[in-house]
């Protein structure tokens, strides 16, 4: 219906205008049901809202940015299209940055971008460092994304990468698997989703009783599958090479796997191969890996509904660190093919083949208020 109202779309839904506004300005008071009668009605009428006009009237544009170090990389990529879900459902648009790890390029996004239509910022930094942080100019509402261990006013969404990392080990220990490398340990300055998940590592080798052996974690560059590929080549050349590698994600563990396959080895009868973000393609790589899976819905969700409330409701509020789930999946590249446990897209667990199924879950809620 070209040139829909607001009052059009309260009388398709069947509710008041006021509670059609709330939608679109992605009020969380509006009852979960209510909300998707309103949005269905509005897709029905093709509604537009006017932008410039609600920027007038409420000091609002529903325009928040979600900034990533790599685009192209799957995990970002994956994250990046729940956040786009979890925005539009709450009646905003996401502007989609780039930053490629600059930590130039982080700080100026962190700040709006410089644009005073930006309500809001999702931000996943990689080197941004919290004194620069701390000094930004402009105090635009500001989430971020990712372990860094920050100490400045900004709510925080993340998972448990010490926890994740450390079942990843128990679960290749429980296999008996002694020699574990780890691939994913920068040769410049660590960041600190790679200090959470080495301390998980090296927590479940303690604990286990069985001796690290730094031979076993070779630098790695960039989380790429070439980087992979190179460390794996590191790994195999040793006098006594490892049993099972550890991988800081998947692009690593697809590297990590050619390199194994080239040099004639099983996986995951001579090498047992886990991997961390559970990107699309782990479901289909021969054989299919094994992973931590970060819950990137309910990341996404959290992210939002927290960068909202700041915008809405209290700027001033303290501030949170909201912890969000993961669960590893178990599949063919620890795990024969007959007997891994195979999980539908749904979720549900049965029969054997080639899929995988989840061993364990990372708890969800607030924790302590930061900063």
């Amino acid at each position: 219906m070209a040139g829909a109202r607001l009052k059009d779309v309260a009388e398709r839904a069947g509710v008041s205008i006021k509670t059609v506004s709330n939608v679109v300005r992605g009020e969380a008071r509006v009852a979960e049901r209510t909300r998707q009668r309103v949005l269905r009605a509005i897709a029905e009428l093709d509604y537009q809202p006017n932008a410039s006009a609600r920027h007038l009237r409420t000091g609002r544009s529903g325009v928040i940015a979600l900034a990533v170090p790599e685009l192209v990389a799957p995990y970002f990529a994956e994250l990046a299209a729940e956040v786009i879900a979890a925005a539009k459902k709450r009646g905003c648009t996401v502007l989609i940055e780039d930053t490629g790890g600059d930590p130039a390029e982080e700080l100026r996004i962190a700040c709006g971008l410089s644009d005073p239509l930006i309500d809001g910022v999702l931000l996943s930094p990689l080197w941004l460092d919290e004194t620069m942080l701390a000094n930004r100019g402009r105090r635009v509402p500001l989430v971020l994304l990712g372990e860094q261990s920050y100490r400045i006013p900004a709510d925080h969404v993340l998972i448990d990468n010490s926890a994740a990392a450390r079942e990843a080990t128990e679960h290749l220990l429980r296999l008996g698997r002694r020699r574990i490398g780890v691939i994913g340990r920068p040769s410049d300055r660590a960041h600190a989703t790679t200090v959470q998940r080495m301390h998980g590592y090296l927590t479940a080798l303690h604990a286990a009783g069985v001796p690290h052996d730094p031979r076993l974690v070779p630098d790695t560059g960039e989380f790429t599958r070439a980087d992979g590929a190179a460390a794996m080549r590191v790994l195999l050349a040793l006098d006594e090479p490892p049993d099972a590698v550890f991988c800081f994600s998947d692009l690593l563990a697809s590297g990590a796997l050619r390199t194994a396959h080239e040099h004639g080895l099983r996986v995951p009868q001579d090498l047992a191969v886990v991997g961390f973000d559970d990107i699309q393609e782990t479901r289909y790589s021969v054989p299919s890996l094994t992973t931590v899976s970060p819950d990137k819905r309910e990341i996404a969700e959290l992210a939002v509904d927290a960068l909202l409330h700041r915008i809405t409701t209290d700027a001033e509020a303290p501030h949170t660190r909201l912890t969000a789930g993961y669960e590893l999946v178990v599949r063919e590249s620890t795990v024969a093919r007959e007997s891994a446990v195979v999980r539908d897209d749904t979720g549900t667990e049965g029969g054997t083949g080639a899929g995988g199924g989840p061993v364990a879950r990372g708890t969800t809620g607030p924790e302590a208020p930061r900063g």
